[in-house]
């Protein structure tokens, strides 16, 4: 197999330093490029407002005031808007699990006869802008349908739609195809129901891509802005964006990035809690030979 660089000449003094010389611009500014924009929005939180306006803008803030924190907490409210969110989210995190979970299963391994034409019509969801759905999303949440409920300023209003999403069955099916079939055999040989084989076998196996598409519906409906706006109106159902875009006119600009700060903090640890189910996930569901 040829190369841009031959290993021959890696084995050299010369390529070696060549090698880990771009090896290290690379590495270190991609993760500048990811980070920075990190640092400068904690930074920015301990300047004064007149620091922040200043040009050109300074890297390292004059002092660490970290009661701006303190301060973004109480006059933005951010428990409340925190507390509101997290339920949201984690609202939609389950009912996304439960919908599309069994849905994706159902198409993998039960194949049922239309499976293939529903498979193609949830994909073909994923084609039209999602500003094209807000309004019949918002009429549909309005008065749903059969029961006549309104769904407005309820959880509800954020947990349905978060369900039904075409992208997460389609990448649960394709995991789930890749579950060797002699597994589930063996369970039916032993009397297991579907259900249980989902739940003592599927679900197992399939860590990785869970801790996939969790990381994806709670980062989604946390940092979510038009759909909340629209059916959360009341200030105390608020989710956290829509409650500091509504309050940001009245605060000091370094007030409002703390808020955006604090803000962040959870999807960030998030993201670090399923990276570890992810990891572990890698290497379960193996036959036995």
């Amino acid at each position: 197999m040829r190369t841009l660089v031959s290993p021959l000449a890696l084995r050299t003094p010369r390529g070696r330093l060549m090698y880990w010389t771009i090896l290290t611009v690379v590495v270190v500014g991609f993760t500048g490029a990811f980070v920075f924009p990190l640092y400068w929005m904690v930074t920015g939180a301990l300047k004064s407002p007149d620091e922040l306006a200043q040009i050109p803008p300074s890297f390292f803030p004059k002092s660490f005031d970290l009661g701006v924190y303190a301060d973004a907490w109480e006059q933005l409210q951010l428990g409340v808007f925190l507390k509101n969110t997290a339920l949201y989210a984690g609202g939609a995190w389950l009912f996304t699990l439960a919908v599309d979970v069994t849905a994706a299963y159902a198409l993998s391994k039960l194949r049922p006869f239309f499976g293939k034409l529903i498979l193609g019509a949830m994909l073909a969801t994923l084609m039209i802008p999602p500003m094209v759905l807000l309004l019949p999303t918002y009429l549909v949440a309005k008065d749903l349908p059969i029961f006549h409920l309104n769904l407005l300023n309820t959880p509800w209003a954020i947990w349905l739609p978060a369900a039904a999403n075409g992208f997460f069955v389609f990448l649960l099916k394709r995991f789930f195809d890749s579950i060797p079939r002699e597994l589930l055999e063996a369970a039916e040989i032993d009397g297991a129901s579907p259900l249980r084989i989902l739940w003592s076998i599927v679900l197992p196996v399939s860590r990785p891509i869970l801790g996939v598409v969790s990381i994806l519906s709670v980062v989604t409906v946390w940092k979510d802005f038009v759909w909340p706006l629209l059916v959360l109106p009341e200030t105390d159902k608020m989710s956290i964006s829509v409650g500091i875009a509504s309050l940001s006119a009245q605060m000091p600009q370094n007030v409002l990035i703390a808020s955006l700060v604090i803000a962040s903090l959870p999807t960030i640890l998030v993201f670090f809690a399923f990276q570890r189910s992810i990891m572990a996930g890698l290497t379960a569901g193996s036959l036995k030979g």
